[in-house]
């Protein structure tokens, strides 16, 4: 029961922050909201300092069991279909996960802020995708499946396009269908630019 309620007020936290900004997120109201009192509220948490970090905390585990992290990589494509279609898996996923939205809105509103926000704002948008992708690129150079190149290089060229229309669409959600069409063109181009010549399971 602690648990559930913990992670309730968490869910609830995460939904305030996101939409009303840290210093805009009043615990009374979180707790109004809940349907318990603030005091009780306080028997789970001591501030709102702590649930903070904590939503942080359950977000970053949250991305990182789903979408993929550094330290816990996606299985590495054994074909350029199969890259194309875990870009596809994982841009569905950042794209209409309803916590990873709210998490993205309250990242960039916080940046300014917290130094912690700052650096996952940094990680989640550019840094932590392009690490993923470098080591599946430098893996699939070694089967043999892309053409050799530098790696990392490649990562970012592929990511960082990608990163920036995901949040256009943040911005404009009316165009979620073509955007969604344009990274898939784009996601093709630069697979079938890379591709080894004897890969042919395009």
């Amino acid at each position: 029961m602690e648990n559930s309620t913990k992670t309730r007020i968490l869910e609830q936290a995460l939904v305030s922050f996101a939409e009303n900004g840290y210093k805009g997120t009043n615990l009374r109201d979180l707790a109004s909201g809940l349907g318990i009192t603030k005091s009780a509220l306080y028997r789970h948490y001591d501030s709102k300092e702590e649930i903070w970090n904590a939503v942080i905390d359950m977000m970053e585990e949250y991305y990182s069991m789903r979408f993929g992290s550094p330290e816990k990589m996606p299985a590495v494509p054994e074909s350029c279909d199969e890259l194309l279609a875990l870009t596809m898996k994982m841009l569905h996923f950042t794209m209409h996960d309803r916590k990873v939205i709210l998490t993205r809105r309250l990242l960039l509103a916080e940046q300014f802020r917290d130094e912690r926000a700052r650096k996952l704002t940094t990680l989640h948008f550019l840094t932590g995708t392009k690490q993923i992708f470098t080591e599946i690129f430098a893996r699939m150079m070694e089967k043999g499946i892309l053409k050799n190149d530098d790696p990392e290089m490649l990562a970012f060229a592929y990511t960082a396009p990608v990163s920036a229309l995901v949040q256009l669409c943040d911005r404009e959600p009316e165009r979620e269908a073509e955007i969604t069409l344009q990274i898939e063109a784009f996601a093709r181009h630069f697979i079938n630019t890379y591709k080894a010549k004897d890969d042919d399971n395009d």
